[in-house]
């Protein structure tokens, strides 16, 4: 199973933010933020963090990619 985090770099653009003010905002370590740009899990608490942050749900920064399909 893999997940993309397309939506939310796309989501920070769109809202003109940088990786580090989603960073300051939200107490997300560097290394958290290197697995969400190499498509990697992260916990439930770290995807809730950036949806307070963000005033949006998890749908709008994370999708389901099923590798079996592509």
């Amino acid at each position: 199973m893999a997940f993309s985090y397309n939506k939310l770099w796309k989501l920070l653009i769109d809202r003109k933010m940088l990786k580090k003010d989603l960073m300051a905002e939200t107490g997300i370590t560097s290394t958290t933020m290197a697995k969400l740009g190499k498509d990697l899990p992260v916990s439930m608490d770290i995807l809730a963090r950036i949806c307070k942050a963000l005033k949006c749900n998890i749908g709008d920064i994370v999708d389901y990619v099923d590798e079996d399909n592509k």
